[in-house]
């Protein structure tokens, strides 16, 4: 058996800004990832907050994306509304967010493996499904929206009608890249919604999430996705740019709403498994650098018996932003979201993008 001081479990954005804040503070973290940064199904967009929290991690975010986001076009139906965001923001893709701040981890001096599938997990050893299990004196669980026997979230929290996240990716496209440039397009329909953005290659992520009932109607993803297509037309003209067989990732059971309010010494959980905030905020990436360094500094002042109060703390955080997300996520998907959406004034919207926010 292996053993390290802290072991973080996921490479993703959570698990990254452990690292980095964790080698900087003076404890060289083990990070373990079961594959090399991939797109990842969701969270391409970084907030003006998130951009911050990037820097103050000493990446640059201009190596992510150069091109900024100012505006945010909701469309329902067929009407639309469309506002200034509070600050700009960007799209990046998974692969390239992941690459770079795990770069970023390694520089700082946190040590990284790849190709290390955690099997389970058992207090606070990583059972491995090749090699020799971890025992570490601080676990870090940063597996994003994928559960880890041993610590999974609660079947509860999925709900009667659990949601789904699918993605799809558009190639560049010079007309596509005019009609999105510097803005984020989010589609409402009934049980759920698309969000669309470019990433830093020109390609357009598409992200959506669908009640398993909206999905089982329409028989497939790709039935789906040609259904939305029919009865959406500005979707539609996006998705007519999806090559034939094109790959449609996607995850079941997405606890939107869920956040860890308990918790025990030498466990930390970060990002999705700290609290699943509805996508449509796009905090998602906000609440896993957040989490991330939040952790670490508690371990950092006071080791593994701080992670008890620091979950508790986090969860009290997470209240507010996910409070508010959950009520616009129920009224977006609501079959007369439309008919809402041509009441809202445009300022209304730049407040709720604030109020889904992490406080600092």
């Amino acid at each position: 058996m292996r053993r390290t001081a802290a072991l973080i479990v996921g490479g993703g954005p959570a698990g990254a800004a452990a690292a980095i804040r964790l080698a900087r503070g003076g404890t060289r973290a083990l990070l373990v990832e079961r594959q090399a940064a991939t797109d990842g199904l969701c969270g391409g967009f970084v907030s003006w907050r998130t951009i911050d929290r990037i820097a103050a991690l000493g990446v640059d975010p201009d190596t992510l994306n150069r091109d900024r986001l100012t505006r945010v076009t909701i469309v329902a139906g067929g009407c639309e509304r469309e506002a200034a965001l509070p600050r700009p923001a960007l799209g990046v893709s998974r692969r390239r967010l992941d690459t770079v701040l795990r770069d970023a981890a390694r520089a700082a001096g946190a040590e990284i493996e790849t190709g290390v599938t955690v099997r389970s997990i058992d207090g606070l050893t990583a059972q491995l499904a090749e090699g020799p299990d971890i025992a570490a004196g601080a676990l870090f669980l940063a597996s994003g929206k994928h559960d880890v026997r041993g610590l999974a979230r609660p079947a509860a929290a999925r709900g009667r009608d659990p949601t789904l996240g699918l993605r799809v990716r558009l190639a560049a496209d010079p007309e596509m890249a005019r009609a999105l440039a510097g803005r984020i397009e989010l589609h409402l329909f009934d049980r759920g919604y698309a969000g669309i953005a470019l990433q830093e290659d020109g390609s357009a992520n598409v992200c959506m999430a669908v009640h398993r009932s909206r999905l089982q109607a329409a028989g497939s993803p790709a039935d789906l996705l040609d259904q939305l297509g029919r009865e959406l037309p500005r979707l539609g003209e996006r998705l007519a740019r999806l090559a034939p067989g094109a790959p449609i990732d996607a995850i079941a059971n997405v606890p939107y709403g869920w956040r860890q309010q308990g918790g025990s010494a030498g466990l930390f959980r970060l990002g999705d498994q700290a609290g699943v905030i509805p996508s449509l905020a796009g905090e998602g990436m906000g609440i896993a650098l957040a989490s991330g360094v939040a952790a670490a500094e508690a371990y950092l002042r006071g080791g593994p018996d701080a992670a008890a109060a620091w979950q508790r703390d986090f969860a009290a955080r997470l209240a507010r932003p996910m409070a508010v997300a959950g009520l616009v996520r129920r009224l977006a998907e609501g079959r007369w979201s439309a008919g809402a959406l041509r009441w809202l004034p445009p300022g209304l919207i730049q407040v709720v993008a604030l109020a889904t926010r992490m406080t600092q």
